[in-house]
């Protein structure tokens, strides 16, 4: 079983926000990319109307988790909530409660390990 923990993360944009999202994705992304190597998968998708957005996200374990929500927590939090709506959050994997204990915020819903395989 792989010690992975991934979401998707669905956000209504809210009203008249679209190009503060757009400028904060465009320093999320490299930041993350740049400063956190536990991140393995770090995608956002908009809908074709550009009202919701969808964020991928998998990392190594828990800890990275940790280090992602803490950055999260500390620099980007409440300019994304300015600019989003979060409405579901789907977790997979087996989070520590740690982990948990931020998401939780977030009305996270968790599914375990069920089946399948991943080719990493």
């Amino acid at each position: 079983m792989s010690s992975s923990i991934s979401w998707t993360l669905v956000s209504s944009v809210n009203a008249g926000k679209r190009a503060d999202l757009n400028k904060l994705m465009e320093e999320m992304v490299p930041a993350t990319k740049a400063n956190e190597p536990g991140a393995e998968i770090y995608e956002w998708f908009l809908s074709e109307d550009g009202n919701e957005l969808h964020i991928y996200e998998r990392y190594v374990d828990s800890a990275a988790t940790m280090v992602h929500l803490g950055t999260f927590g500390s620099t980007y939090m409440q300019r994304f909530l300015d600019c989003c709506s979060p409405t579901r959050l789907h977790v997979y994997g087996e989070p520590s409660n740690d982990v948990k204990g931020v998401l939780n915020g977030f009305g996270a819903v968790y599914c375990g390990s069920f089946g399948g395989f991943s080719r990493k």
